[in-house]
């Protein structure tokens, strides 16, 4: 439990950032209106991972074709700084739905969260980009098999011993995006892709 706050309140830091002057704030909850609830969905990511090594070679082979670090779920590639429409589509109704002005860009951010994982955009010119996915437990994994408490030698055999320290987290670029960890003790207690769309 305090893993999945842990994630959550990380989501939403990147979301607020610099916005202590906004008050409009929209929430939504979809899973009463017939989405997929938290339950089904994790249950989906259950299957999936019954599926094993085939499916993470799967998921590492559809990360191979993007730039950067990309988070695959059901199939749906998430790459950050593409267009998040035809990616929130495919991923069907999310549990819930946040949104609020943004502080970065002119328009709104948006919050998708769909159980195990949260999809968070940006507006430019009336088109929502990708901007981070916060992975919140580990019913869900990094397309190299990396997950909420994965070790440090597990992080650093995935992705290599070339990170940087950015105020306590564990950060690793390419392509012009960052993939996050925050770790507790010697094991991973926070996942996040993000965009450096916003640091520019």
């Amino acid at each position: 439990m305090k893993k999945k706050v842990l994630g959550m309140m990380l989501g939403m830091a990147v979301v607020l950032t610099g916005c202590a002057g906004s008050t409009k704030v929209i929430e939504k909850d979809t899973a009463a209106a017939g989405g997929e609830s938290g339950a089904q969905q994790e249950a989906a990511a259950e299957t999936a991972d019954a599926d094993g090594d085939g499916e993470e070679k799967t998921q590492e082979a559809a990360a191979a074709e993007h730039k950067g670090y990309v988070f695959v779920y059901n199939d749906v590639t998430i790459e950050m700084d593409a267009e998040a429409a035809p990616i929130v589509e495919a991923l069907g109704e999310p549990a819930s739905y946040f949104e609020a002005p943004s502080c970065a860009f002119e328009g709104i951010d948006k919050v998708y969260t769909y159980g195990s994982f949260e999809l968070d955009t940006y507006p430019i010119e009336g088109t929502d980009y990708v901007s981070s996915v916060v992975i919140k437990d580990d019913m869900v994994s990094t397309p190299e098999g990396i997950c909420i408490g994965s070790s440090r030698q597990d992080m650093e055999g995935a992705y290599g011993t070339q990170w940087s320290d950015e105020e306590g987290m564990i950060v690793y670029e390419k392509d012009g995006m960052k993939l996050c960890f925050i770790l507790e003790g010697n094991a991973i207690a926070s996942i996040e892709f993000r965009s450096t769309a916003a640091d520019q």
